[in-house]
């Protein structure tokens, strides 16, 4: 029984939009994606922290998650920027109960616990003084639906999910930044960046807090443990 984490999967297997053409960090990692999750077990939890489909909506996203679908382990899903299939949590639900599909849920304005800890997280943002009011507008959501997550966590330590990364070389978010330090989350991990761009992620100790990058590319396509 362990706790996994694995961010950016880009599956696409109605969309034909493949990863492939972004170099051969992404060659044949559908099949890479199979081989290192497979040896997951129904005890087992896996993070997918977003980006989990290219699926326009969730018809198109069915083949994705069928595929994901066969690995045992409970899934629990977080919103990317290009999950264009994410809709309402009741309406993703309906839709996982009509196909049969029973290992998914969602980390979205809640908190899950495993063992002694609780998950926490959701998409977070980017966001620059010369972007538009919407921008401003959705990083607010995005840091209410941050802190009714870490409020449900209680008294027990916590272990955050995100999909954008709150720091990283030249590019903080203060305010997503800020409520880690408030609740003392005790380890803090994001996808999102790629290729060349990896090269200015932000790993380790920062304040209370441990960072780290577990977008699919980085990690080689097999999840990262974050405990037993």
């Amino acid at each position: 029984m362990a706790l996994y984490a694995i961010g950016d999967l880009h599956l696409s297997l109605t969309a034909n939009k493949s990863m492939e053409v972004f170099g051969h960090a992404w060659d044949n990692y559908v099949e890479r994606i199979r081989e290192s999750l497979g040896v997951l077990t129904a005890d087992d939890v896996l993070i997918l922290a977003g980006d989990t489909s290219w699926g326009i909506d969730l018809a198109e996203a069915e083949a994705d998650f069928a595929f994901l679908e066969q690995f045992p382990c409970k899934k629990l899903l977080v919103k990317g920027n290009h999950d264009y299939w994410w809709s309402t949590v009741k309406k993703m639900n309906a839709f996982f109960a009509e196909k049969g599909f029973t290992t998914f849920d969602f980390l979205h304005n809640n908190c899950h616990t495993y063992g002694d800890y609780a998950i926490c997280g959701t998409r977070g943002w980017f966001f620059e003084l010369d972007q538009k009011a919407h921008d401003a507008k959705v990083l607010n959501r995005e840091v209410m639906r941050l802190e009714t997550s870490l409020k449900a966590a209680g008294e027990r330590p916590i272990l955050c999910f995100l999909h954008y990364p709150p720091l990283y070389q030249g590019y903080e978010c203060p305010e997503i930044l800020a409520l880690l330090d408030l609740y003392h989350v005790r380890q803090c991990c994001y996808g999102h960046l790629h290729g060349p761009v990896i090269r200015r992620r932000i790993e380790g100790l920062r304040r209370e807090t441990e960072y780290s990058l577990i977008s699919a590319d980085y990690l080689g396509f097999v999840p990262k443990k974050i405990c037993d």
